[in-house]
């Protein structure tokens, strides 16, 4: 499996992601890794409908994500991988799927967390996941559109 792109926007699969980053990625499949997503009938089926057109999506757990990465079945994918939080990721790549860099889009605000960005807002839970990604050689970049420069992740959470 060809891992085109990996993004986290806790919207997973919205227009954003299906009419540019699935361009600007050049995949032919999307998957969308979270275990409480892949549990939520109704939010897996609604992800599911808005797929753009000729590209395949499945909503999937992490272990699955592994799991398919690794099955020689899905070579010919070209997968953008969509989560919606580091410590997901961070699972996939301990699981062994080796990603190079991490967009990160869209992390909305709720209690608790602190916003860097327009977009991006983390908590410990997520600034401690990102550093263990980083620590991995992973680049940490924030777009929330594709057009946007790239901002350096690492440099957002300094002294958080």
């Amino acid at each position: 499996m060809e891992i085109s792109f990996v993004r986290i926007d806790d919207r997973l699969i919205h227009g954003q992601v299906a009419t540019v980053w699935v361009k600007e990625a050049k995949c032919n499949k999307i998957i969308a890794v979270s275990d409480e997503v892949a549990a939520d009938t109704l939010r897996k089926t609604l992800l599911l409908q808005v797929s753009p057109p000729g590209i395949n999506a499945y909503v999937v757990t992490i272990d699955k994500a592994i799991e398919a990465y690794n099955n020689p079945k899905y070579a010919d994918f070209k997968t953008l991988f969509l989560f919606t939080n580091p410590s997901d990721v961070l699972r996939v790549v301990e699981g062994g799927v080796p990603f190079k860099s991490v967009n990160v889009g869209g992390m909305c605000y709720k209690e608790g967390k602190k916003q860097i960005t327009g977009a991006v807002s983390v908590d410990k839970q997520d600034v401690e996941a990102f550093r263990k990604l980083h620590e991995k050689g992973i680049e940490l970049e924030i777009r929330k559109v594709a057009s946007d420069p790239k901002v350096n992740l690492i440099s957002k959470i300094q002294g958080l």
